[in-house]
């Protein structure tokens, strides 16, 4: 028997306030399965700091001297790939800075909340994500597609049923995901409602961005808003999104329900609505991410008749959602990224329910 206890996640706490490095630093202590190794006041003490300390994961300001935080994310990512994860007053500001973290390489980015002092009240939200980024493969995700066709597929050959509905999850890593996924759909496609966790403030910018680079419309779901072909809506951050078909259409619902899995928006919540408002007609991808949420959805829609498709580990940033499916029995297919367009597609074009 092994008796060897589990060894910390090491963090190096990157900060140009003293203040803040040390409610980081007071935040992640409470955590039994976080030590906080060092901090840093810029990022060229941070470089030394890596050197002598070899850190699992950095938080990391945007704003400092010298050199600021971005400018050294896409250069350590560049030479010293590391786990990063940004906490930034930029991010609660809703700035494009939120985006530009996540497309440099940062596993995930945080509001610096108002005040220094209450940096502690993120403490739970700062170690779960601290973990996550510990245990995400930064190499993954970013790295050039061998042989990936980079334009839109062909649409499904024939009119859409519009009982049909396609319905993606994700977590750490999920945004960098969408941006290689989205674009791959044609702009003939049934309705497409995402959950992927995020903060309230990032939800948007991630809407605009994907928007940007897509054929489909891409924007934050409503309360109420109608899902129509060839359109994609993102879960608000602090909202449940669950669909519902009514009028001959499905319709976005956004809940203020308690979170799930420490989420919210939570995946399980919108693949539950869909087994139950699509049944058949709904296709489920699930997406690389830390923890268990989306499993049990992703049961409900197997179970209701429809699709359900998780993210090969081969291409997992993280490698948790996507397995806890698998292990439960309820994933038909398990597809690399860049395959998962292609299967959704070909999911949509056989619509033949299983029940």
């Amino acid at each position: 028997m092994n008796t060897q206890p589990r060894r910390r996640i090491r963090v190096l706490v990157v900060d140009d306030s003293a203040l803040v490095r040390h409610a980081i630093t007071e935040a992640l202590g409470r955590d039994p399965e976080i030590e906080v190794v060092g901090s840093a006041c810029d990022p060229y003490v941070a470089r030394e700091k890596i050197e002598q300390l070899a850190p699992d994961v950095l938080t990391l300001d945007l704003e400092m001297p010298r050199m600021d935080g971005l400018t050294f994310l896409r250069i350590l990512m560049k030479h010293h790939p590391l786990p990063v994860v940004v906490v930034s007053s930029l991010a609660q500001q809703g700035s494009q800075a939120a985006m530009d973290a996540i497309e440099a390489g940062a596993v995930d980015v945080l509001a610096k909340p108002d005040g220094t002092m209450s940096i502690g009240g993120l403490a739970d939200r700062l170690a779960f994500h601290v973990k996550a980024a510990a245990a995400a493969d930064v190499g993954r995700g970013r790295q050039p597609e061998p042989g990936a066709a980079t334009a839109a597929l062909a649409g499904p050959g024939g009119p859409l049923d519009s009982r049909q509905i396609i319905v993606i999850g994700g977590s750490t890593g999920g945004v960098e995901a969408l941006r290689r996924l989205l674009p791959r759909f044609p702009q003939v496609v049934p309705p497409i409602a995402v959950v992927q966790h995020i903060s309230a403030y990032f939800s948007r910018v991630v809407a605009e961005r994907l928007d940007a680079l897509c054929g489909l419309e891409v924007r934050e779901a409503t309360n109420g808003g109608i899902l129509r072909s060839g359109t994609c809506v993102i879960a608000p951050g602090d909202s449940h999104l669950a669909v519902e078909f009514v009028g001959g259409a499905y319709r976005a619902k956004l809940l203020k329900t308690p979170p799930i899995h420490h989420c919210r928006p939570a995946v399980d919540v919108l693949f539950r609505s869909a087994a139950e408002a699509a049944g058949p007609h709904a296709v489920a991808a699930l997406l690389t991410g830390m923890g268990s949420d989306g499993a049990l959805g992703m049961q409900a829609i197997r179970r209701a008749g429809g699709v359900t498709i998780a993210e090969h580990e081969s291409t997992c940033v993280v490698y948790g959602m996507p397995r806890a499916a698998v292990e439960l029995g309820v994933v038909d297919q398990s597809v690399p990224l860049p395959d998962i367009p292609a299967a959704i597609m070909k999911a949509v074009a056989r619509a033949v329910p299983r029940i």
